[in-house]
């Protein structure tokens, strides 16, 4: 097995609590993490914990596509979102992001401990950094809107 850590900061210019809303929402993440396209079986009945399906899609030689289902659990804390996802193939990521009141807006602290197998691991690592980076922006446009 191979472990990367994947560490990035932003700055979304909305109050810390709008940002965590978001965050702890799972139909957020449809968009929001380019490669969810669906979200399903949210289940909310133990306090401070949210589980729910994901469903990545994967696209390959831009016509060939495979939905990924993802189990994930999302925990909350003060302004802390952490949780795991476990995905096939024995692709398991821990995930915490820390909001923080910054200026007139918010700093997110995105941090993602990935395990994969090595013969998937620069895979999944290249893909989750994608998403990383992504996510920052995306967020960050969608809730500026919201202004």
């Amino acid at each position: 097995m191979s472990n990367s850590v994947l560490t990035h900061e932003f700055h979304v210019d909305v109050a810390p609590e709008k940002v965590f809303e978001h965050l702890t929402t799972p139909e957020s993440y449809i968009g929001l993490s380019p490669l969810v396209v669906a979200v399903r079986d949210v289940d909310r009945s133990e306090p401070g914990v949210i589980r729910y399906t994901a469903v990545e899609r994967f696209r390959f030689l831009r016509f060939l596509t495979y939905d990924n289902p993802i189990d994930v659990v999302l925990h909350t804390d003060g302004r802390s979102v952490y949780g795991e996802v476990r995905s096939p193939g024995r692709v398991r990521m821990a995930y915490r992001f820390d909001v923080a009141p910054d200026g007139a807006g918010t700093r997110v602290s995105d941090r993602l401990d990935l395990t994969a197998p090595w013969l998937l691991a620069g895979f999944a690592a290249g893909q989750a950094r994608k998403v990383q980076l992504a996510r920052a922006r995306i967020l960050a446009e969608r809730l500026s809107r919201h202004l």
